[in-house]
């Protein structure tokens, strides 16, 4: 009889742990991994941290089409370049899909170990990034690569939960509608038949939340809402109109008015850029129309972001 027991009490033991490592999806992601201890689900983007760690998961997907230009971006002088000093490329296999993880230490102003694992899935491409801040008292490289080896994609979500699971609520969508959530930070909206809008044949706009504070003073907003502007490669010969800093709804705001060239066809647009501060996050705005829908698109553009709700 107690042979029984301690057989029966083995046999749940097993299938608790078997459901303990099930992977974990955040709400309306495709892309889970088993988390490691303590890790909990982030609230600020898709994946998971630990803030007694300084360690982060992030999650981002991307078509399936996108992989094998994601890998060759990933060259070692790209990432040095991006403050990445890469110590171990490899190509895997994680489950049936196939991938590559690169490892190595971050030489920016905060220090620390990095992560970069894309993977080729049926119908999509993943992309985690993970870090872990400081000396070598957070996770260990084995756990890490254990966490990130776990990944495991699921089928399409809807866009409206993908929608319903953003840490935003847009309150007045200004006759714009969703095509597509990115990062589970951000999403696109545009106005038109277009999902896909190649010459700014639509207007679109992009909605985010920041993973990071915001810089603490105006001078340095001012500074970073210029470097987040010119640094959209999808839009060049950036010439500013007006840029302001001001206070609305009890917050500081910047708003940015420019025209510009798109890239990829060469059509005069404009651009407004707004960014909302707050005490650990920002909200930014990226609206873009053709110059002949100036008039009609700047304060839609406008209603969108004015009408924001933080939703955690």
């Amino acid at each position: 009889m107690r042979g029984l027991l301690v057989a029966a009490f083995g046999c749940i033991f097993s299938v608790q742990a078997a459901l303990a490592a099930e992977p974990v999806f955040p709400p309306a992601s495709r892309v889970g991994i088993v988390p490691l201890d303590d890790m909990v689900m982030s609230k600020r983007f898709s994946g998971f941290e630990n803030s007694e760690k300084a360690t982060a998961i992030t999650f981002a997907e991307m078509p399936p089409e996108a992989y094998d230009q994601l890998v060759a971006g990933l060259t070692k002088d790209a990432l040095k370049r991006q403050g990445l000093a890469v110590t171990a490329r490899e190509n895997l296999k994680v489950g049936a899909s196939s991938g590559l993880l690169i490892s190595g230490a971050m030489t920016g102003p905060i220090k620390g170990r990095k992560w970069v694992l894309a993977v080729k899935g049926a119908d999509m491409t993943a992309l985690l990034i993970a870090q872990v801040q400081g000396g070598n008292d957070g996770y260990s490289e084995q756990e890490m690569r254990k966490a990130l080896t776990s990944v495991a994609l699921r089928g399409p979500v809807s866009l409206d939960e993908q929608i319903s699971a953003l840490p935003f609520r847009i309150g007045d969508r200004a006759g714009f509608r969703p095509v597509r959530v990115l990062s589970g930070n951000s999403v696109l909206l545009t106005d038109g038949p277009l999902d896909t809008v190649k010459a700014v044949e639509q207007p679109v706009v992009i909605l985010a939340v920041s993973l990071a504070p915001p810089p603490p003073t105006t001078d340095q907003r001012e500074r970073f809402a210029r470097a987040a502007l010119v640094s959209n490669q999808s839009i060049k010969e950036v010439a500013v109109e007006r840029a302001e800093s001001f206070r609305f709804k009890g917050q500081d705001w910047h708003e940015t008015v420019a025209k510009a060239v798109d890239t990829a066809s060469g059509e005069p647009i404009i651009v407004m850029q707004t960014i909302r501060f707050e005490a650990d996050r920002y909200v930014r705005m990226v609206g873009i129309a053709r110059v002949a829908q100036r008039a009609e698109t700047l304060p839609r553009f406008r209603n969108v972001i004015d009408s924001i709700d933080m939703a955690l």
